[in-house]
């Protein structure tokens, strides 16, 4: 092989280490959130019930994402919430109405933003919220401002696991042990 041959290669294999490294990795479905809408919610929830996972958020709030990027993109709450929930996000300012329920929450002018977002908040509303439903019956049980991985954590095991059926959140917390 002559030198210019091998200068050839040389060069070639040097792009193509660089094209290569340089790849953008597609995620899959398990590096992510399968995040559906409230209209998927209404007919999975159904036929397989589990609980509701709302992310309560608004296009300009820092640490609404924040929360996505730091704990929405966390691989165990992702893992987790998978698995055990139905996850939503719902942007507070939604000027279409929600259905939930057999309820019709439409955007409210006075407060700009939709009254479904100031029922996941019992009217304080706060960005971010994370709000969720055991069940379709039961009321909204929601956690107003930004969480870590280990602050949810056991918010999530409480309704995920179903302690929340027979034992309050108080003494569940009180012996939880976090390991996110």
């Amino acid at each position: 092989m002559t030198s210019c041959m091998a200068k050839k290669i040389q060069f070639l294999l040097v792009i193509l280490f660089f094209c290569l490294s340089s790849a953008k990795v597609t995620p899959t479905g398990h590096d992510k959130l399968n995040w559906i809408s409230i209209t998927e919610l209404k007919a999975k929830i159904k036929s397989d019930p589990k609980p509701v996972l709302i992310d309560l958020y608004t296009n300009w709030c820092y640490w609404c994402k924040v929360m996505d990027k730091k704990t929405y993109s966390n691989p165990k709450v992702i893992a987790y919430i998978n698995d055990h929930f139905y996850a939503v996000k719902v942007n507070a300012e939604a000027k279409d109405a929600i259905e939930w329920g057999n309820k019709s929450f439409n955007y409210n002018e006075t407060y700009k933003i939709n009254d479904f977002a100031m029922y996941l908040t019992s009217g304080q509303p706060g960005f971010p919220t994370t709000a969720i439903f055991a069940d379709e019956a039961s009321n909204p049980a929601s956690l107003e401002g930004f969480l870590e991985p280990k602050d949810l954590e056991p918010v999530l095991k409480y309704f995920g696991e179903g302690f929340y059926k027979n034992e309050s959140f108080q003494s569940f917390n009180a012996n939880f042990k976090t390991t996110w």
